[in-house]
């Protein structure tokens, strides 16, 4: 889904944001060069969409439309979203993004209304 580069860079900056964790979003054509030498067993993948990562056996997390039956032949654990223009999707791909970034900063005890070292242009008192 080409409109969904912005969503996956942003829920990588949640995660790094508000649970610690080191993410990086990246266009399917780009993982070819370096992201791809990291997937093995071990490596979490949150996908919006994946045949690559599961040749390298990584585990998949995909983000897809409600009906997708074929993203269960391909990913390990998979969130559903409402089917929408195309153009629409990442609207709502966005969300699971942001909560699985929330949950992961609970999991790991780490005040998520108050990450550290950031700073907003606005500031509300």
């Amino acid at each position: 889904m080409k409109y969904n580069f912005p969503v996956a860079c942003e829920g990588a900056l949640k995660l790094k944001e508000i649970a610690y964790i080191h993410a990086e979003g990246y266009g399917a054509g780009e993982m070819k060069h370096g992201p791809i030498a990291m997937i093995d067993k071990n490596f979490p993948t949150v996908a919006i969409a994946m045949e690559e990562i599961k040749a390298r056996h990584g585990k998949i997390i995909a983000i897809t439309t409600e009906g997708n039956e074929k993203i269960k032949h391909i990913a390990d654990d998979w969130l559903y979203i409402p089917k929408t223009l195309e153009m629409l999707t990442p609207m709502l791909s966005v969300i699971p993004l942001q909560l699985f970034a929330y949950y992961m900063g609970v999991l790991k005890e780490i005040d998520v209304d108050k990450p550290r070292n950031l700073a907003k242009s606005v500031t509300v008192e």
